[in-house]
């Protein structure tokens, strides 16, 4: 029954239908199925597809953007519970997320925004084409444990270099844990440039930053 359901919610993605989405998510709770897993199999799942349909040129930008708000709408019924689950140390874990500066692209980060949450981190999402300086600027305003980076062209992925160098020269590189992440992004990049942490998908990136805060 679960997996018919997964299937269901990634169907509702791919079709941007919201009320399904919202319906189907209650639908899970109702049943005891973990938030988590959900989001996961389900919503997730289904968003992936949406992203690979686009990249093909089977999808085109107000498509996708349907999508992604029935994925917002769907993981946001979910994300409360599956926060109360998250405990404590959890909930105190607060990272600044954004795509990074001359990169416009949103759906990986979105998925990263949604998992996080749903995990009960508190996530400060800054959008797309972020300069270094909104990131540190908002790092010291809400007092983050980490900064995270998404950069999906190799053309962008040199700013995560810059983003550390700045740190260092204003002396605030202790003050925060960076985390990179996107398409050509690789942790053998991520150690080279001096990251603290990389992830290579939504749910390993929760595993990586409980693990480089605690």
């Amino acid at each position: 029954m679960s997996n018919e359901l997964f299937k269901k919610a990634a169907d509702a993605i791919c079709d941007a239908n919201v009320d399904k989405a919202e319906e189907l998510a209650q639908t899970a709770l109702d049943e005891g199925i973990d938030p988590l897993e959900m989001i996961e199999k389900g919503f997730t799942a289904g968003i992936n597809e949406v992203g690979r349909l686009f990249d093909r040129g089977e999808l085109f930008l107000p498509q996708l953007m349907g999508c992604a708000e029935a994925m917002k709408q769907g993981t946001a019924v979910l994300q409360e519970v599956a926060a109360e689950q998250g405990g404590d140390e959890a909930e105190a874990i607060k990272i600044v997320l954004g795509t990074v500066q001359g990169d416009v692209h949103d759906i990986g980060k979105g998925i990263v925004a949604s998992i996080l949450e749903a995990n009960g981190i508190q996530v400060f999402d800054l959008g797309t084409d972020v300069p270094i300086e909104d990131f540190i600027a908002k790092a010291k305003e809400v007092d983050a444990d980490i900064i995270g980076t998404s950069a999906l062209l190799t053309t962008t992925m040199g700013e995560n270099e810059e983003l550390l160098s700045t740190l260092e020269e204003e002396n605030l590189r202790d003050e925060f844990k960076v985390m990179v992440g996107g398409g050509p992004v690789t942790k053998r990049f991520a150690e080279k440039i001096g990251a603290d942490g990389y992830a290579e998908n939504a749910n390993e990136a929760v595993t990586i930053i409980r693990e480089i805060v605690g």
